[in-house]
C-alpha cells in the first residue's frame, strides 16, 4: 500500500488526505453526468463578429441572400466539389399551398393594377412588371395544377482555415464562383454563433434566411452532381472518399483499355486487381493473369477457372516456337516474320544478350529451323507441328558462327534448365479465367518466363479476338530487360484492336519508371490506381503523375485499399471496397487464408 500511497503523493502517517483535482470541467465532475455534447465538443470557442475560432481552426458562416431568375442545373456543383474545408446545409421548408395561391392571388393583382396605372397615365410598359406578371401567372397556374409546390429554402455554408487570411481568401472564392452566377451570398455578421448552430446536423435552423422558390430551381441545387467517376455501364471500383459516390467505370469505354497501379508491398494493389477481375468476370470479360507470387490461385478455383504452374519441375509447357492461325488480314509471311522478332528478343534475354552478328545469325537460324518443319512465308503452316528448342540448337550447331550460341542454348536444351522450355505447349486457355504462376521459377529465370507466357498469351489473343483483361502482377521484373520491357509496350500500343485492356502493376515504382519504356506505358494506359506510396519514391511518383503537395500527402498517409483513382483527365480519392463474399475470394492476409484453408479442411472431413 506505500507503494500507492507514493504514486498518489500521499505520505503515511498523515491524518488528513490531500486534494484530488479533477482532470475533467468542474461542473461535470460535480454533477457526476458526462453527456454526448461534453465528448465530442471542442474545448473552448471564441466567437467574433465575423467569425468563430475552435480550437486551431477559424470559421466563418455564410448563408445565401439572393437569386436569379433562372438557376441553371448543376449551379452548385463547383461549390461542393470546391477543394475546401466547408459545411454546407440546405433547410428546405415546406409551404401551404392554399396559403400560397391566397398570397399569389393578392400579389398578382397588386402587379396588375401597378401595369394598368401606368397604361392610364400613358406612360411606357415596363418590361420588369411585365415580366413580373407572367411569372406569377405561371407560378400559380402551376400550383393550381399540382405541378409545382412552393418552398421556403436556405443555403447556409460554414467554411474552415487556419487563419483568418486564409478564411478571407476562401470566402472570396465561393463569393466569385456564386456571384458569376448571379447569386449572393454574405457572412452572418454578429450571428455567426446561431449560423454555426444551424450548419450543425442538428436540424435547427437558427439564422432564418429563407427565399421562396418553387420545385424547378430547388431541384437544381441538390448536391447530386459531385465531382465523381460513375457511369451508366462498368463496374464498381470503389468509394469516392471525398463525397461518398461510387466510382463506376468501364475501362472499355476508354481511347484506350490499359491500366496501371503503383503501391507500395502490402497496400492493397492486388486486393484491388482482384476484385476488379472479379467484377469484370460478371459482365462478361476473359480474364487471363500471369502471377508472380501465386496469389491468385484460390480466386481461379473459386470462378471455376484454369491454374497452370511454369516451372522447371512443371508439367506445364509453353513452346516459344508455336505461330498463331493466320486471320483474313493478315498475310503469312506477317505472321511468321512478327513471331522471329518476338524469338529473337527472347532468345537475347535468355542468352544474357547478343552482338550485331550473333543477332543476324540468330535470325537466319531461326527462319532455317521453322522451315525445317516445313513453316516458311510461302507455306500454309496451319497444321504444321512447330520446331522446339533443340531443333534451333541443331541448326545452330551446324551454321558458321553459331557453334556458340548454340553451346549457350544447351543449358535451356539438356542442362540445368531443360524442360520448361523445350517441350510442345501442353496449356490450353480456353476458360474465362486463367492464372500463369511463376512463383516457383528461379529469379534469374522470370522474365524469361514471363516473356514467355506473355508471347503465347499474345498469340492465342490474336487468334480470337473478344473482350479480355490481361493482369501482369509484379510488371518491375519484365521492365528490368529492354527486351521484355519493349515487349510489353509494343502489347500496350497494340492491344485496342484485339479487344484487349493491359493491366500493369508494380510496387517497384523505381525500376519501372528507369525503364526508358515505364513514362510510355503509363501514357498508353487511360486508368491509373496510386494507392499508398512509400516516402522513398512518392517524389518520383509526384513528378509523373503531376500530383499537388496535398495529393502527395494523401498517397503517404493513405491506409490500406485507399489512394487515387484516375481516368483520362479525371482523378478522385478512392477507397476500394468488397463485400463479405468477395473478401473471402480475393483476400491476400495470411491470417484470412490460414482460416479460410482450416475451414475447408472441417468441411471436407465432415463431408465423409
Amino acid at each position: 500500500m506505500s507503494i500507492l500511497n507514493n504514486l498518489f503523493n500521499k505520505k503515511e502517517n498523515q491524518g488528513e488526505q490531500e486534494e484530488i483535482l479533477p482532470v475533467i470541467p468542474r461542473e461535470i465532475y460535480e454533477s457526476g453526468v458526462l453527456r454526448l455534447q461534453d465528448i465530442i465538443a471542442p474545448s473552448a470557442l471564441e466567437i467574433t463578429s465575423n467569425h468563430i475560432k475552435i480550437g486551431e481552426k477559424v470559421a466563418r458562416v455564410l448563408f445565401v441572400m439572393s437569386y436569379p431568375r433562372f438557376l441553371a442545373a448543376n449551379w452548385f456543383s463547383p461549390i461542393i466539389n470546391l477543394d475546401k474545408v466547408f459545411d454546407i446545409s440546405i433547410f428546405i421548408h415546406p409551404t401551404d399551398t392554399a396559403v400560397t395561391l391566397r398570397s399569389l392571388q393578392k400579389k398578382v393583382a397588386e402587379v396588375q393594377s401597378q401595369i394598368h396605372l401606368k397604361e392610364e397615365k400613358g406612360f411606357i410598359r415596363d418590361p420588369i412588371l411585365d415580366t413580373a406578371f407572367q411569372d406569377l401567372e405561371d407560378l400559380r397556374d402551376k400550383l393550381q395544377q399540382a405541378q409545382e409546390k412552393l418552398f421556403n429554402v436556405g443555403i447556409y455554408i460554414t467554411v474552415y482555415a487556419n487563419n483568418e487570411e486564409e478564411l478571407n481568401q476562401a470566402e472570396t472564392e465561393i463569393k466569385a464562383i456564386l456571384e458569376s452566377k448571379l447569386v449572393y451570398v454574405k457572412p452572418s455578421l454578429f450571428q455567426q454563433k446561431e449560423g454555426l448552430e444551424t450548419v450543425f446536423p442538428l436540424g435547427m435552423d437558427n439564422l432564418d434566411v429563407n427565399t421562396q422558390l418553387n420545385s424547378s430551381p430547388v431541384s437544381s441545387l441538390f448536391p447530386f452532381v459531385s465531382f465523381d467517376l460513375s457511369s451508366d455501364k462498368g463496374i464498381l471500383y470503389g468509394i469516392n472518399r471525398h463525397n461518398n459516390s461510387l466510382i463506376l467505370f468501364d475501362r472499355f469505354s476508354m481511347e484506350n483499355y490499359n491500366s496501371v497501379v503503383f503501391a507500395k508491398a502490402g497496400s492493397g494493389k492486388s486486393y484491388a486487381t482482384k476484385l476488379e477481375v472479379l467484377r469484370s468476370l460478371m459482365l462478361g470479360t476473359d480474364v487471363i493473369i500471369i502471377d508472380p507470387e501465386r496469389e491468385y490461385e484460390y480466386l481461379a478455383e473459386a470462378t471455376g477457372g484454369r491454374y497452370f504452374n511454369i516451372s522447371l519441375n512443371s508439367i506445364h509447357h509453353i513452346n516459344p516456337f508455336d505461330l498463331p492461325p493466320v486471320r483474313e488480314d493478315e498475310s503469312p509471311a506477317d505472321v511468321l516474320r512478327s513471331n522471329i522478332i518476338s524469338l529473337v528478343g527472347l532468345f537475347r534475354l535468355m542468352l544474357g544478350g547478343l552482338s550485331v552478328e550473333e543477332d543476324s545469325i540468330m535470325d537466319k537460324a531461326i527462319t532455317e529451323t521453322y522451315a525445317s518443319k516445313d513453316i516458311t512465308s510461302e507455306t500454309d503452316f496451319s497444321g504444321a507441328m512447330p520446331p522446339t528448342l533443340s531443333d534451333l540448337e541443331l541448326v545452330l550447331a551446324s551454321m558458321e558462327g553459331g557453334e556458340s550460341l548454340a553451346q549457350r542454348m544447351s543449358k535451356y536444351t539438356k542442362g540445368t534448365w531443360a524442360g520448361f522450355i523445350n517441350q510442345p505447349t501442353n496449356v490450353d486457355i480456353n476458360k474465362k479465367m486463367v492464372v500463369f504462376s511463376i512463383r516457383d521459377m528461379e529469379d534469374e529465370l522470370r522474365p524469361i518466363g514471363m516473356y514467355l507466357i506473355t508471347h503465347y498469351i499474345w498469340n492465342v489473343i490474336r487468334r480470337d479476338i473478344k473482350k479480355r483483361m490481361l493482369v501482369i502482377d509484379e510488371a518491375w521484373w519484365m521492365m528490368k530487360y529492354e527486351d521484355t520491357a519493349s515487349f510489353l509496350y509494343s502489347i500496350a500500343k497494340r492491344c485496342r484492336k484485339y479487344y484487349l485492356g493491359l493491366a500493369t502493376i508494380t510496387q517497384d515504382v523505381g525500376d519501372f519508371l528507369a525503364s526508358p519504356y515505364g513514362i510510355p506505358i503509363i501514357t498508353n494506359s487511360s486508368i491509373q490506381i496510386l494507392l499508398k506510396q512509400s516516402p522513398a519514391t512518392i517524389d518520383v511518383v509526384q513528378r509523373t503523375f503531376n500530383l499537388t503537395d496535398e495529393e502527395k500527402y494523401l498517397l503517404l498517409e493513405s491506409d490500406v485499399g485507399e489512394g487515387i483513382f484516375f481516368a483520362g483527365l479525371k482523378h478522385v480519392a478512392i477507397k476500394v471496397l468488397a463485400s463479405y463474399t468477395e473478401d473471402q475470394i480475393i483476400t491476400s492476409d495470411p491470417a484470412q487464408l490460414m482460416a479460410i484453408k482450416k475451414a475447408k479442411e472441417e468441411f471436407n472431413l465432415a463431408q465423409k
